[in-house]
């Protein structure tokens, strides 16, 4: 009996610490970045001070699975931070009833086919039992192929054939201006670089020798100038 009297009163004593356990609500709803490969996104995370003072709330981790691929940023106005490497600086100041509107994640969905989650938690700097969470979700699909290959302004190409690949590889090419720089790159299934080949000039066909690769899923990227043009899959099998 003292001891459910004990556990009675403790509870009564936490009551308003728990009334009052999250000062600032997040108004937007749960964040969705869906796309293909290589996109960027941006989404916007609404809060609102709830309370008559100032409050000040940093990132104290992150939280789920974000694929070794993918890449988020936290943006507080112009302001963007790794949400890695910059966990320390990421802070959010909020005014006594604000309501924040320029707090962005940018998301770069990278080279990889993935799903999953992740949970930004933050914590009241001077009230650890004070924090709110926002919550997000992505899925990233693989490049579309087509029998058609690809036709930018600089280049025409096929796609890889065969696509499954054993020993060789084809790439077929136009180059439709002689002084551009155009490479294609391989990555592997989770983005590390395999190799980089590029296309010269004069000629029309790329032949890769995918006798050395592992089986697997591997990514080729067309680059123009230094930019990401294109990816599209290419499986290799022994």
């Amino acid at each position: 009996m003292k001891r459910f009297l004990a556990i009675f009163f403790w509870l009564l004593l936490s009551l308003p610490l728990l009334s009052n356990a999250q000062e600032v609500k997040v108004l937007s709803d749960e964040l969705d970045f869906r796309g293909t490969l290589n996109q960027s996104q941006r989404k916007t995370v609404i809060l609102q001070n709830e309370t008559d003072q100032s409050q000040t709330y940093f990132l104290k981790n992150v939280r789920g699975s974000i694929g070794s691929s993918q890449d988020v940023k936290i943006c507080i106005g112009e302001d963007c931070f790794d949400s890695k490497r910059d966990l320390a600086k990421i802070k959010i100041n909020l005014e006594p009833g604000e309501i924040m509107t320029d707090l962005y994640l940018e998301f770069e969905l990278g080279i990889v086919e993935a799903r999953g989650s992740f949970d930004l938690f933050f914590v009241n700097e001077k009230n650890i039992r004070d924090a709110f969470v926002v919550q997000a979700n992505y899925e990233v699909e693989g490049p579309t192929t087509s029998e058609d290959g690809f036709e930018h302004e600089a280049i025409s190409l096929t796609d890889v054939y065969p696509n499954p690949s054993q020993r060789i590889a084809q790439i077929d090419y136009d180059l439709k201006e002689g002084d551009v720089d155009a490479r294609i790159s391989i990555n592997s299934f989770i983005g590390n670089p395999v190799s980089s080949y590029d296309l010269e000039p004069g000629q029309n066909t790329l032949v890769i020798n995918v006798s050395d690769f592992n089986p697997g899923v591997y990514f080729y990227t067309l680059f123009v100038d230094n930019k990401n043009i294109v990816t599209k899959k290419l499986v290799v099998k022994k």
